[in-house]
């Protein structure tokens, strides 16, 4: 297996060569397995809410980023308005999520999660951290940052900077000059 993985020397194909010729079934497969099993853990949680894992993703990012914008939520889950509405309607009606007008513009409605959905959000977040801890164990040191740089490469180059922006906004801000 390492050697599929390594920068090939002996004229063979390299593995990005190989994913234009036939599919790499393999990583496919165990993406989806993977998947499978990192997110069976936090469904099991909602199950017991009545909450899937649309639920999960907005009570994430609203947890994650306070004050959110609906558009701006729409904008990272890439779904529909419709399909938001539903779920925030739930969330905001069982004490999760509150929303409160804007600031600069008090037609705007921005999210936050409440002590509730806090607590929620946390739970969620510790059951998967679990599972990358334990698989982190089982691999070498350099794992979790190659695993970081391979999800980054795996999303859209015009997309990586803003969703790095998320990911660690006290970077991005620290790196903003001051106004």
């Amino acid at each position: 297996m390492d050697s599929v993985l390594q920068t090939r020397s002996d004229g063979q194909t390299s593995p990005t060569q190989q994913a234009a010729e036939q599919p790499m079934f393999d990583l496919i497969e165990l993406l989806f397995f993977a998947y499978r099993d990192f997110i069976g853990d936090a469904d099991r949680l909602l199950e017991s809410l009545k909450f899937g894992r649309a639920h999960h993703r907005v009570i994430h990012f609203v947890n994650r980023q306070p004050g959110l914008t609906i558009a701006e939520l729409l904008d990272i889950l890439k779904i529909t308005k419709q399909s938001l509405n539903r779920v925030l309607k739930e969330l905001l009606e069982q004490g999760y999520v509150e929303s409160r007008p804007g600031v600069s513009d008090r037609r705007n409605r921005l999210l936050f999660a409440t002590a509730k959905g806090r607590k929620l959000a946390s739970e969620l977040a510790n059951v998967q951290t679990r599972r990358f801890a334990r698989a982190l164990t089982e691999l070498p040191e350099e794992a979790r940052h190659n695993a970081i740089e391979f999800f980054l490469a795996m999303i859209e180059p015009s997309e990586r900077e803003r969703v790095a922006s998320l990911v660690w906004p006290e970077e991005f801000a620290r790196a903003r000059p001051a106004t």
